[in-house]
């Protein structure tokens, strides 16, 4: 019997007690260790458009996906040009709106501002020249003409963009109003006690209106006349993008049912006929309604706006001989002029025959542009005022020239049977009735033209996307065949 040895020693490592053979030492699991990188690839990756470029030319090569594109293409055609319709002829018909109840209504505000001006400056001046006897009736035109002006004022600045030229034009004649308006007060004061001061207060009234106050009207008017002229600018401009691309669009859709006659010898698709018919309205409608808006709007510009324009010079015209006539008897020719030819001549009596002349011309002018006979006979009218208002103001000065001051002077301001006051006031009140004339042809011509354009560019917007629509049915009706 064989016994196993015993020994207090352990075998050594590595030794198997059995089989008596060595055997390798445990390794502890060692961690994962990443695979060395290859070399790095020298291809730059694709982006995005370059992927989808690929995907569409790939498309391109079947039929189906060439009808997918062609119909996208003029879905987007139609869509664009409706969408550029709309927004030009809203931007047109804005501007026309702007012309009938902004840029015009705030020309005439301004020009109404001057002829306030002008008129006070005359009635201020004439009721100098009556002293005691002045009526209510002159008295309360003055004041009128004061706060119809400080009323146009107030709404001219309601309508001026903060730090415009309007605006600044505004804020220095709203300055100036209480001003003048103190100085004629204090000349009418010192004039009804006697003191001859008060010629000197109403001769620096007078320099403030015509040297200040006056040509900062004219220039308001200038300004706002010109944001007219812009007005209509825009208004009357061709929408030629809208139109370009109606007609590219039109050209896309025929070509489209071209090519799928030719390609199944069907003659009509519903849905290409239907954004065809589309389009077409769209274009006929953008052409016509802005033809006829432009025609309105014309209209009102040569037999409105250009009519008020000279009218509103004659008006200026005659109120500011008015003042000359009047002032010319108050100052007794203290104010003097020298001419080219060294000759010296009273400052009014000069100025008063420039301005004479110039309503002469302007009353030729607005005969010429009136278009009707309601339009022409208060010119024609205001006309014959006129000279008979020259012959009774050379009667004056014949009086006045002879040293025979109280008879001049009852002769311009009304005390005698044929007052010159009566000439212009016969004057005004005519060119008022060609003004109120002209002033509805203007509002009849331009709500016509405006009005034209009502509805288009909503209209222009729902047809385009019908359009689209109809290519989008149209093409996918031609797909569901390769179903």
């Amino acid at each position: 019997m064989t016994q196993t040895p015993k020994s207090s020693t352990a075998p050594p490592p590595g030794h198997d007690p059995v089989h008596g053979t060595p055997t390798l030492p445990s390794v502890p699991p060692q961690p994962h260790r990443p695979a060395a990188p290859g070399p790095t690839s020298t291809e730059p990756r694709r982006t995005a458009f370059a992927e989808g470029f690929d995907q569409l030319r790939a498309a391109a090569t079947t039929e189906p996906g060439r009808l997918r594109i062609i119909g996208a293409l003029l879905a987007l055609l139609v869509i664009a040009f409706g969408a550029i319709a709309a927004w030009q002829m809203t931007e047109r018909a804005s501007a026309a709106d702007d012309v009938l109840n902004r840029s015009q209504p705030l020309t005439s505000d301004a020009a109404d501002i001057y002829r306030s001006l002008a008129d006070a400056n005359t009635a201020a001046a004439s009721g100098y020249l009556a002293g005691l006897q002045e009526k209510p009736a002159m008295r309360e035109g003055y004041e009128t003409d004061i706060r119809t002006a400080a009323a146009k004022l107030v709404t001219a600045a309601a309508n001026s963009e903060p730090g415009s030229t309007s605006a600044d034009t505004i804020a220095e004649l709203s300055r100036l109003l209480p001003e003048y308006n103190g100085l004629v007060e204090t000349a009418r004061a010192n004039n009804r006690q006697g003191y001859p001061v008060g010629g000197a207060y109403l001769r620096a009234a007078n320099e403030m209106m015509q040297q200040k106050m006056l040509p900062a009207a004219q220039k308001l008017h200038r300004t706002e006349n010109q944001r007219l002229r812009e007005d209509y600018a825009d208004a009357k401009s061709f929408p030629w993008a809208a139109a370009g691309l109606g007609i590219v669009a039109l050209g896309g859709l025929a070509w489209a049912q071209r090519r799928n006659y030719r390609r199944t010898n069907r003659v009509l698709n519903h849905g290409l006929v239907t954004a065809t018919a589309a389009s077409t309205v769209v274009l006929l409608w953008l052409t016509v309604g802005h033809t006829v808006a432009r025609a309105g709007l014309n209209d009102s510009y040569d037999h409105g706006v250009r009519s008020l324009n000279v009218l509103h010079e004659a008006r200026i015209a005659s109120l500011t001989a008015r003042s000359d006539e009047n002032l010319a008897l108050v100052r007794r020719g203290a104010d003097t002029k020298a001419l080219d030819d060294d000759t010296v001549v009273d400052a009014y009596e000069w100025g008063y025959d420039r301005e004479i002349e110039e309503l002469g011309k302007a009353l030729t002018r607005a005969a010429g542009l009136a278009d009707d006979t309601a339009g022409r006979k208060p010119v024609q009218d205001a006309n014959g005022f006129m000279k008979i208002w020259k012959d009774r103001h050379g009667i004056a000065r014949a009086d006045n020239d002879s040293g025979n001051y109280q008879a001049a002077r009852d002769r311009v301001i009304g005390t005698a049977k044929e007052p010159t006051s009566v000439c212009f006031d016969n004057v005004d009140q005519a060119l008022a009735t060609a003004l109120k004339h002209e002033q509805t042809e203007f509002r009849q011509a331009a709500g016509d033209g405006r009005d034209s354009l009502t509805g288009l560019p909503t209209g222009a917007a729902v047809l385009a996307v019908l359009g689209a629509a109809g290519a989008v049915l149209g093409i996918g009706r031609r797909l569901s065949e390769y179903r």
